[in-house]
């Protein structure tokens, strides 16, 4: 039988590893076992695996210096860490999303949460590589492959975050349909597509309870989200893409004023296809229901961006927008 991927699970307590071995197994997945960090790091230098499962609390070398480790390897730098690990604590949570983990499965873990993390980071990983590959070829056929894969990923991720299901497609439609109304050349309005459609990968690597949370978020919470900008971009600038999505996805919560992040850049220090993402976000996300509100509604989205004109958001593209809605009825695609 074909594996299903390959994993190197890491844990110090032989009984926890050999549970996690056993239930990955089951599942098809080839599955390495490494009893601490030192083990870890040399069996995955030697024969990178396609994922690492890591425990944190590790006598000698903890989990976040295996970590730190793989990621500043040329070999493994690139493969995807899930930390499985008692802690709880959001600090030590954001601490491993900073040295570059994509995720947390909390001990004692759920068997179908474990194995839906581990199929999804697998996933993501593996789109993203293929679509480094088709990226180099630059061939018209590849626009229509891009968009196939990009979207792919983004559906991936919001698998994760039932409540915003959709809102990159949303968002990348009213983008492009603005865009077109700019008269903007047609090679660029693919890249911007593109951009829209994974403006919010970054939020991979923010937890999905912080993601669904219904009540008001604390501060090292909404700080958490607020770097999914940055995380989007690590995520995409290795990849020779003929625009400039990665910074796209980097700006597009900066703001006119300098009010934004994640860089509080002004004016023309933002991008065309960042201002016009940043007023495409703002209206889908008002417009639609998310846990902690119902939608707002279109009315409200566009007082928001008439109020905001000229300060906060473009005023070529907020005039778009407007004319958009009021005046071509535009409605986002079910």
């Amino acid at each position: 039988m074909t594996s299903k991927g390959r994993i190197l699970a890491v844990d110090d307590t032989p009984t926890s590893l050999k549970l996690l071995s056993n239930i990955l197994n089951e599942e098809g997945y080839e599955v390495r076992a490494a009893i601490n960090g030192e083990l870890a790091l040399h069996s995955a230098i030697n024969n990178p695996p396609e994922l690492v499962l890591l425990d944190i609390r590790m006598p000698g070398m903890d989990g976040f210096e295996v970590c730190r480790q793989l990621k500043s390897h040329p070999k493994t730098c690139g493969v995807p860490v899930i930390f499985v690990s008692a802690v709880s604590e959001t600090g030590e949570k954001v601490q491993g999303f900073e040295l570059g983990a994509v995720d947390f499965v909390t001990k004692p873990y759920q068997r179908e949460e474990l194995l839906a993390r581990v199929r999804t980071h697998l996933e993501v990983n593996r789109l993203r590589n293929h679509l480094e590959d088709l990226v180099e070829e630059r061939t018209r056929e590849l626009k229509n492959s891009l968009l196939d894969f990009v979207t792919a990923i983004a559906a991936t991720i919001e698998v994760r975050d039932p409540y915003t299901a959709g809102h990159q497609r949303r968002v990348a439609h009213l983008a492009t349909e603005i865009a077109k109304e700019l008269h903007l050349p047609e090679d660029q309005i693919v890249g911007l597509k593109l951009a829209s459609v994974m403006h919010d990968i970054g939020k991979i690597r923010v937890p999905a309870e912080i993601l669904s949370k219904p009540g008001r978020l604390d501060e090292l919470e909404f700080n958490l989200i607020k770097r999914h900008p940055v995380t989007g971009h690590e995520i995409l600038k290795s990849i020779n893409f003929p625009w400039p999505i990665a910074t796209a996805v980097l700006q597009h919560h900066e703001r006119l004023d300098g009010s934004g992040y994640p860089n509080g850049l002004k004016g023309e220090e933002i991008i065309a296809e960042a201002k016009i993402v940043a007023v495409a976000d703002v209206v889908e996300a008002m417009v639609s229901h998310r846990p902690y509100r119902a939608g707002l509604g279109v009315d409200a989205a566009m007082e928001e961006i008439t109020a905001n004109k000229g300060t906060r958001y473009d005023p070529l593209v907020v005039d778009v927008c407007l004319k958009l809605f009021r005046e071509q009825g535009y409605t986002f695609p079910t």
